[in-house]
Formats: structure tokens, sequence, C-alpha cells
């Protein structure tokens, strides 16, 4: 504290960080990354532990054993789907019935706010399906969920059939200690946030539903089946959830530890685990496994049924089969004594899982990294913007009292100095609303003066706007009187650099991965900017480094981190297809990517913008 409190050791600590300012953000930036890619090297990271005392053994009998009939229960699903050209809930409340089930409808209506091209659907209609097993020796105040979507085509017609097979095989059983929901949803996530709306009577997307007649106890736990073949090779866990949540650890540690005693292959981002961690190739591996998990997170969208449980504290994974080249086969048998055992563990349960970690990032199913060892990568990259305030901070503070001569001189360029920097955040803030509002409201003023569908309308007006505010220190300069002074470009980095930390730092808290890899482009150009660097070369770094280029390399890196290499031309037509994605989601599920990125990660990019051509 003696440092800071005398004045002469202060002056002295800041000259020194202003004099070796640039020094230390370079080597904050490399430190930072240096520090995230050392993540994946496996003695750096903790191996997986079961922390729920009530799951830490697997030390039960799975005794599941009708597969087949499982298998025939899926034929007659699928023939029952493609006669009735969707969901045959007639058929659906029948099995269940039979299988000794307290059966309910929900039927939902939405209408999206333009046509979702991917899945050409814009008016959706339609029904779940869900059973009740009533827990026998509880007092049925809490409850699980194993739920299967009804794809359509020939998707997922195992999962259903396993799903009903499981349902008669449980009801046999005495030791439920939970209410059990059997659930099949129409229209995948649709349906599965119709249904989750109405079991907590809640409405937070604006879908209209119908009232759920059936309920059970506070759901504890949920797992998405998603099984398309009568055998697969390996079974994926997907844990990614809406704006980047992630379930409890210990029930991604509870579906390995079942898989190892089962002899299950499983995998995590669709990659196999290896134990060469040692080799160059092995750490490469655990690399692309991170990064696809960082890339995932930071989309903001479900990237299965399980995502939207997550929004009600609903612990949640989905379980996906794989059926590849590989030799090795699992039946749909050893699958069910899979979710068995996993059903059985939960339902020993005492309260929710919490003793585990909800932060974390993993480069495998056996390795895990901690927010305690992640968040350091992040702290270095906001430390730059801090050195950078503070040496702004004192640039102004010599800036003023060189200007302390003339009074009604200072007192003008004090005004002056508000107007430029309040003008130009005006301006910035009323482009990003413009680019979250104007997009879906214009779209049939667009589609009725230009040849293109309703989703192209969307989709090329916020690139219309978002390149438009490129013009804005032109306008800004239009507005403002005369021109801007030193001192004023100096205050407005300053804004925006405070700005860009408590935003970023906000975003990690929430989403690290999105807000990592907003900080490794926008931090430097934030740090480096000003009006006395060659224009022409900064203004294409600050394009090349700007959210929406940053979007478009992250498509491409997802596309080579998953072994599905793209052209330039197909890698832009699924950033178009991302763009119309993300409005989607925020519509649909409340996503909060898209609101993030137009109302305050694009006017702040736009401060830094108008910086580079001060006048």
């Amino acid at each position: 504290m003696g440092l800071l409190s005398d004045p002469n050791r202060r002056r002295a600590l800041t000259n020194l960080l202003t004099r070796l300012n640039t020094p230390l953000c370079v080597v904050c930036y490399l430190a930072g990354v240096a520090w995230f890619m050392g993540l994946a090297f496996e003695p750096f990271t903790l191996r997986t532990y079961m922390s729920e005392n009530a799951m830490g053994s697997t030390m039960v009998e799975e005794k599941f054993g009708t597969g087949e009939r499982a298998l025939a229960t899926a034929r007659e699903f699928a023939a029952h789907k493609k006669k009735a050209d969707g969901m045959p809930v007639d058929w659906l409340v029948k099995a269940m019935q039979s299988r000794g089930l307290e059966v309910f409808t929900q039927s939902f209506s939405r209408t999206l706010p333009f046509p979702d091209e991917d899945k050409e659907r814009y008016m959706v209609r339609g029904t779940n399906v869900y059973g009740i097993l009533r827990a026998p020796r509880a007092p049925r105040t809490e409850a699980l969920v194993l739920s299967a979507p009804c794809s359509p085509g020939n998707s997922n017609n195992q999962a259903v059939g396993l799903l009903l097979g499981l349902a008669q095989y449980f009801r046999g059983q005495i030791y439920w200690a939970k209410d059990i929901i059997f659930l099949v949803n129409e229209h995948d996530l649709i349906g599965m946030q119709a249904w989750l709306e109405g079991y907590h009577h809640t409405n937070t997307t604006g879908m209209s539903w119908t009232p759920l007649h059936g309920r059970a106890g506070s759901i504890q736990a949920a797992m998405s089946l998603e099984l398309s073949s009568d055998v697969v090779t390996s079974l994926d866990l997907v844990l990614e959830g809406l704006n980047g949540q992630l379930p409890n650890l210990d029930l991604a540690n509870l579906f390995y530890a079942f898989c190892q005693k089962i002899g299950v292959l499983c995998t995590i981002q669709g990659k196999l685990q290896r134990n060469d961690w040692d080799s160059s190739s092995g750490y490469n591996h655990a690399v692309q496994t991170m990064l696809l998990m960082v890339l995932k997170q930071a989309s903001g969208r479900p990237w299965g049924d399980h995502g939207l449980f997550l929004r009600y504290h609903i612990e949640a994974v989905s379980v996906r089969g794989i059926n590849s080249f590989r030799q090795y086969k699992t039946d749909v048998t050893t699958v069910g004594k899979l979710l068995e055992g996993m059903f059985r563990k939960l339902n020993n349960l005492l309260e929710r899982l919490h003793q585990s970690y909800f932060f974390y990032l993993l480069p495998s199913l056996s390795r895990f990294v901690s927010i305690g060892y992640y968040m350091p990568a992040f702290g270095l990259l906001t430390l730059i913007l801090l050195l950078r305030a503070l040496d702004l901070w004192v640039q102004l503070g010599t800036l003023a009292t060189g200007m302390e001569d003339g009074l009604a001189e200072g007192e003008q360029a004090s005004s002056t100095g508000v107007l430029s920097v309040l003008t130009p955040v005006v301006i910035s803030h009323l482009t990003g609303g413009a680019l979250y509002m104007l997009p879906v409201l214009s779209q049939e003023t667009a589609v009725e003066h230009f040849p293109v569908s309703e989703t192209e309308a969307v989709v090329l007006t916020a690139i219309a706007i978002y390149t438009a505010g490129l013009a804005l220190p032109h306008n800004t300069h239009r507005v403002l009187s005369g021109e801007g002074t030193e001192q004023g470009w100096r205050v407005l980095k300053l804004v925006a650099v405070l700005y860009m930390a408590v935003l970023l730092g906000c975003t990690a808290l929430i989403n690290f991965s999105l807000g990592f890899i907003l900080a490794l482009t926008l931090v430097p150009i934030a740090a480096f900017v000003t009006p006395h660097v060659p224009r022409v070369l900064y203004a294409f770094l600050m394009v090349a480094l700007s959210p929406g280029f940053t979007l478009l390399y992250c498509v491409f890196v997802y596309q080579e981190l998953q072994e599905t290499p793209v052209s330039l031309l197909d890698g832009w037509n699924i950033f178009l297809s991302v763009i119309s994605q993300g409005i989607l989601d925020h519509s649909l599920y409340g996503s909060l990517v898209y609101p993030l990125l137009s109302l305050f990660v694009y006017p702040c990019w736009l401060l830094l913008w108008n910086i580079l051509f001060w006048k």
C-alpha cells in the first residue's frame, strides 16, 4: 500500500507503465494466446472425477435386454410416421398407454419472423406427446426426463423405439424414487420450447401452446436421445446449450463412467479420445476438440434439445448415436443399458447437481479445464485495455495541464470535446439499433422492390446496414462544427477502451468462449488505433478484424476442425445461413448473441473506426 499512497512512488510507477506500455501490451497478448493454447496440454489439465456422492459409483446391474423389441417398435413408428406425414400422435398415445404411462398431449404453433430456408418452414404447428411414469416409492415431488425428437424422414426412429422400450422396462421396476417423463417432441427445438414453457407456466418467446394437463415433480435432470440406426459405432455427448450454458460436469462424468463400464466407444465433438498426449498429434487432437467446443459455445445456440432445459436450471445433455465406418459396433440393447444405468444413478440424487463445475472446457471426456485455469488467458487480453486506458489518462492529464493558460479557451475546448465524444457514441448506437431492428421490420419492403426472398432480404439488409456504418466518421463530422481536437480523440478512445473492457468482461462471465474470441480480434485494434497511423493500412486491418469478419473466420475454422473444408463460395453461403439462424435463434429461443453483437459490440467497434478517421 505504501507504493500507491506515496505520490512520488505512484508517479514513478505510472511513468514506468506509460513508457513500457506498448511492449507490455504485446507481451500480454502473446501470453494470453499462449496460455489458452496450453490449456489443451494434458499435464496442465485436471482429470475428471465424480463430485456428487450419490453418483460416485457405477455398481448397478443393468438388466435391460429388449433391444430387438425396441427396434421392432421403431419400425412400426416409422411406418405410422410416413403414413401420417408427420408425428403419429394417436399411435404414440396408444403405445404409451399400453406401457402403463399417464399420457398427455400438447398442441403448439409458432409463426417465424421470416421463413427458415434451412428447414423449409414458416408457419409451424405440431403436437408433443409425453407419458409420465409415477414413482412408486416417493411423494412424487421430483422428476427426470427422457426425450426423443420426432425428426422428419427416417431420422431418429430408433431413438423413439428405444424410448418406448425403456418406458416398458422401467414400468416393471419398483425402485424409482422420482417420476420419469418420456417425451416425444415435434419440430425439434420449437416443440421442446413449447413443452418447457407449458411445464413451467412461462411464455418468454410469444409462442402459442395449450396448457399441460399432466405434470410431474420438479425436473432434476434430463437427457435427449438421438439415434438413427440399428447399430452405432460410438455415442457422442453434446453439452453446449442456449447462450453458451453448460450442464453440471458431473452429468458428463456419469456418461463417461458408464461408457467405460459397459464398453461403449464415447466421443465429444465427434472425436475419440487419445492417450498419446505427449505427442504432437495427440496435442493437436486435444486442441481441435477444445476449439470445437469453444466455437459451439460462442455461437450461443442450443446444439440439441437439452440446450433449452439449462435455462430452467435443469441439468441436461444430448446423447447422439454415430454410425461411421469403424468396425466397432454397439447394438441398441447396450445403449439401453447405458441409459438405464444413468437413470438409476440420477434416481439416487437427494438434491440438484451442484457439487461439480458449471464453467469448464473439455479437451477430452477424461480431462477438463476449469474456470480458474482458462480465465487468466482472457484476463491477459483485457489487461491490455486497462494499460491503454492508463496511458490515455496520463496523456489527457498532460494536455489539460498545458491548456490552463487561457480560461475562456479552456471552456470552449471543453464544450467542443464533450460534443465530439457524445456525437459518435450516439450515432454508433443508433446504427447498432438499426442493425438490430430493421432487417426483420423491412423485409416486406425489400421483397417488394428487389427480386429476393424474405430470408435473403433480412440477411442482405443486415449486411447493408453493417456496411453503411463505415460512413459514420463522415456523418459525425457533418454534425460537428469545426475540426476535432487532439484531446477529443483521446477522450473518445478512453471511453471506447473502457467500454470494451467492461463489455468483454461481462460477456466472458456469461459465455467465456464468445468473450475470448471477440477479445482476440477487438483488443489489438482498440490498443493501437490512432488518427496518426497510415489510414489505408489500418482501415483494411480494422475491417479484417471487425465482428462480421470474425464470424466469417469462425465459419471456415469450424468447417476445417470438422474435417469438412469448404470453398470460398460455400463458406460464404454458410456465413449467410449463420446470420439468418442467429436472428431466428434470438426470436425463437432468446439467444443473446445477435443483440449483443448488434447493440453493443458493433457500436464499440464503430467508435474505434471513428478514431481512425478523426479530423
